[in-house]
């Protein structure tokens, strides 16, 4: 997966967990795109305060996702939701396809 896509999907699920200034601080660089340097005129602190923060929240992050495993989970999930829809756009809509979709489905809420 491509970096900022992960760390974007890491901060959706887990940035709530966060300090609201981590939060804020990692906003501006990470999904903000400024620089260290702009952040830390921003905030009043070093270019290397900065870097410091964003390191440990992207390992904070990480490590949220490694114990709850909640975006793994997740894009297995919409994996599948996109293999049901794709069987269903079909024409036409055969009772093998539909055995499969029911198997989706059922796996999905096994999940859930």
């Amino acid at each position: 997966m491509e970096k900022i896509v992960e760390r974007t999907l890491l901060f959706d699920f887990y940035g709530e967990l966060l300090t609201g200034h981590q939060r804020e601080v990692f906003e501006d660089v990470v999904l903000g795109d400024l620089s260290f340097s702009e952040a830390a005129a921003d905030y009043g602190v070093s270019r290397q305060g900065i870097h410091d923060l964003v390191r440990r929240v992207d390992r904070q992050l990480m490590e949220y996702e490694a114990k709850l495993h909640l975006v793994a989970r997740f894009l297995e999930i919409r994996k599948q939701v996109e293999e049901i829809r794709s069987l269903t756009g079909g024409d036409p809509f055969t009772a093998e396809d539909a055995g499969k979709v029911r198997e989706i489905c059922d796996r999905i809420l096994k999940e859930l």
